[in-house]
């Protein structure tokens, strides 16, 4: 039963982040007059599909990723290129006059619209991941029993070392290790990130903003040998009203971005190795945990998904949207579009070595599963 609800909930979360984020790019088409041949959820072969305005909308086998498919997109009419996506492939073909947004039978190509009107069909799918995020993470922060700050309320145990070193009650943390904090959760965040147990604080304290270096942490260590460190320190509630919601949504979805930007950062600067890295595999074990300890935790689990999605497609590689947006800006700015051959073969080589290492970590989860 419990692996039937982790299926369930698996498809749920997939199904749902993909279907925002190709609904952003298909939206964003639509209303540019841009004619949008399929949109489908899924790849492989199509369990249903129907045809309306013009445009075929299908549910596929494989709930790993969408597309959509728009005339021209790398300037080409007649010829069917793919870019890869996170979430899926935009592909080209063909179609003729302008229509009105939302609501026509047919549409310009992709390439015909301005340079601008494209990068914003490009950018909509991330963006609109990133509103489901913000979403997710409002009816968490809503539903939570309290708000945590960013204020130390107290300390625990006997003779606190981060107290002894430099820490007060009343201190509001601003940043640690000179990263900025939005959350408690991003102080543990910056903590856990110590090598030494010893951190450089930023805090205002009776309304000046003083810097206290060399905080000083105790440690313990597991049943494995592990040491970590020990947060002894508590910090206050805020009472929950509309703004603090609002705002504490706003904090939680800026902490979860700068993680999971910084996460790609360790990666392509060695900090951490691919092996950390997870595929559709990971992520469904991920799941499986999350169903264990309640709805709560496969939202925040959601969140974190459709935010990385987001990220990840708007980052500068070749095959994904990001790139395609420096090629757009590069055109907006000089008004000379980038040969579309060039864009091709980048692109074509950018999904090659995604799909590589979509399988190589596909295959490493499997592994991590088994042993």
């Amino acid at each position: 039963m419990t692996g039937l609800l982790t299926a369930v909930v698996a498809i749920l979360v997939f199904g749902t982040v993909v279907l925002v984020h190709e609904l952003g790019h298909f939206l964003a088409a639509r209303r540019c007059g841009i004619r949008v041949e399929e949109f489908s959820i899924g790849f492989g072969p199509a369990l249903w599909s129907k045809e309306k305005n013009g445009t075929k909308y299908s549910i596929r086998l494989l709930p790993i990723g969408g597309y959509n498919m728009l005339e021209g997109e790398d300037g080409e009419e007649q010829e069917e290129e793919t870019s890869a996506s996170e979430s899926g492939t935009l592909a080209n073909t063909a179609g003729k006059d302008a229509p009105e947004p939302f609501a026509v039978m047919d549409g310009r190509s992709f390439s015909e619209a301005g340079p601008w009107q494209r990068l914003f069909v490009m950018a909509c799918g991330a963006l609109m991941n990133f509103l489901l995020g913000f979403v997710i993470l409002l009816v968490l922060t809503a539903s939570s029993e309290a708000i945590t700050s960013k204020v130390i309320y107290d300390f625990v145990g006997d003779n606190p070392k981060s107290q002894a070193t430099g820490l007060q009650p009343g201190d509001e943390i601003l940043s640690v290790n000179g990263h900025y904090c939005f959350t408690a959760e991003d102080v543990m965040y910056e903590l856990q990130r110590t090598e030494d147990y010893t951190a450089s604080f930023r805090v205002r304290r009776d309304g000046q903003v003083t810097t206290i270096p060399n905080v000083q942490f105790d440690t313990r260590t597991d049943e494995d040998g592990n040491t970590m460190m020990v947060l002894d320190f508590r910090v206050y509630g805020i009472e929950k009203t509309p703004r603090t919601v609002v705002h504490g949504a706003v904090r939680y979805f800026c902490y979860y971005a700068r993680v999971i930007l910084r996460g790609f950062v360790d990666l392509f600067t060695g900090r951490v190795g691919v092996n950390e890295l997870s595929g559709p595999v990971g992520v469904v074990s991920a799941v499986s945990e999350a169903v264990q300890y309640g709805w709560r935790d496969v939202l925040s689990l959601a969140a974190v998904i459709t935010v990385n999605l987001g990220i990840f497609n708007l980052l500068p590689i070749p095959g994904l949207d990001g790139f395609k947006l420096i090629f757009l800006a590069v055109e907006g700015i000089t008004h000379r579009e980038v040969p579309a051959r060039i864009q091709a073969a980048i692109n074509a080589a950018g999904m090659f070595l995604l799909l590589a290492l979509m399988v190589m970590v596909t295959m490493q989860d499997v592994a991590k599963f088994i042993l």
